[in-house]
């Protein structure tokens, strides 16, 4: 897929975008050389949509157990976005150039920061095997915020 240049003003546009389902990376080439390669697991959990992102600060959801997502599809959205679709269903993502170029520029922190969210919640990026259901329980003696007294 071959876009236009970047806009005056704004975040460069993507000159080639290449979904390679071999290695489950998206390839975004730019007009000044830069070039980012996003797997398919950073893209699911970091999805613009309102499913992953929620509707406001705070309301994101964690996703979990992505490790082996891949992008099934892509698609022009106007002059401005592509959306992707995942094997897990997931298809109401719409990645604007804006949000694509911030993924490929800070990747690496944006990875961190998704394996440190994991950790906290006791998650994992794999997959529960078929058939397989699991709760957290929470201890109530923990951080309950109970001092021991009345």
């Amino acid at each position: 897929m071959t876009t236009a240049e970047a806009l005056p003003g704004s975040t460069p546009v993507p000159t080639d975008i290449r979904l390679r389902r071999k290695s489950g990376l998206l390839e975004l080439q730019y007009s000044d050389g830069t070039r980012f390669e996003l797997p398919a697991e950073l893209l699911r959990v970091f999805s613009p949509s309102a499913e992953v992102k929620g509707h406001g600060k705070g309301q994101e959801v964690l996703q979990t157990g992505k490790r082996h997502v891949k992008m099934t599809a892509i698609e022009a959205i106007g002059q401005y976005a592509i959306r992707l679709s995942f094997d897990d269903g997931h298809d109401s993502g719409i990645y604007s150039w804006d949000t694509l170029y911030d993924l490929g520029a800070r990747q690496a922190e944006l990875w961190q920061q998704y394996l440190t969210r994991l950790q906290q919640a006791g998650a994992s990026r794999d997959a529960l095997p078929a058939g397989t259901q699991a709760i957290k329980i929470v201890d109530p003696t923990r951080n309950s915020g109970n001092t021991g007294g009345q």
